[in-house]
């Protein structure tokens, strides 16, 4: 007999199980640093998506990833966990407590402006949907990044978190129709 491949599942409904690992705090409220990211997420006809999983992964302040591939000399932040997950309530809303990355290099070490993985599990989703998170007040840094420089006005718009607060910042998470966030195919 003859072993095929398994068909994609959706995403959902098993996030109890998903968000047993992670924490929507990557690094503790009162640490040097730390800041809010919050937000929601919509579906296309901008309704609330109250049962999606968010996941962060990112550079600390230093623009170092707490990961074994990244062995440039950079400050390790041991109290800094680099990756985290939360999520959404049932008005879409999700909250993580982190720091603002420092940039990191990208193809031929050019420095990206500082920027937040994010992936997006959901219902009705085969697969994880990609983004990034850019900040609202990096705009020198945001016009020569390689990334954003790549996209359209309104791709670029929608990475840009705007600043909410002394530190905090909104992103709002648009699975599909108008305003809907750029994915990437990775």
């Amino acid at each position: 007999m003859t072993a095929l491949p398994t068909p994609s599942q959706t995403v959902g409904p098993f996030f109890a199980i998903m968000t047993a690992l992670g924490s929507n705090e990557l690094v503790a409220p009162g640490a040097p640093g730390a800041m809010e990211i919050h937000g929601q997420v919509f579906d296309g006809a901008g309704d609330p998506v109250g049962d999606a999983l968010i996941e962060l992964w990112q550079a600390n302040r230093a623009g170092r990833y707490a990961h074994p591939a990244d062995d440039r000399e950079l400050l390790l932040d041991p109290d800094f966990t680099g990756w985290g997950r939360c999520h959404t309530r049932p008005d879409g809303s999700f909250r993580f407590i982190t720091v603002k990355p420092g940039p990191v290099p990208g193809d031929g070490e050019v420095l990206q402006a500082p920027h937040i993985n994010v992936s997006v599990f959901a219902r009705g989703l085969l697969n994880r949907l990609a983004t990034r998170i850019y900040f609202g007040d990096e705009a020198r840094a945001n016009a020569a990044d390689p990334v954003l420089v790549a996209l359209g006005d309104d791709a670029r718009e929608s990475l840009i978190a705007a600043p909410d607060g002394p530190s905090a910042f909104r992103f709002d998470i648009r699975l599909q129709g108008e305003r809907e966030t750029a994915f990437f195919a990775i």
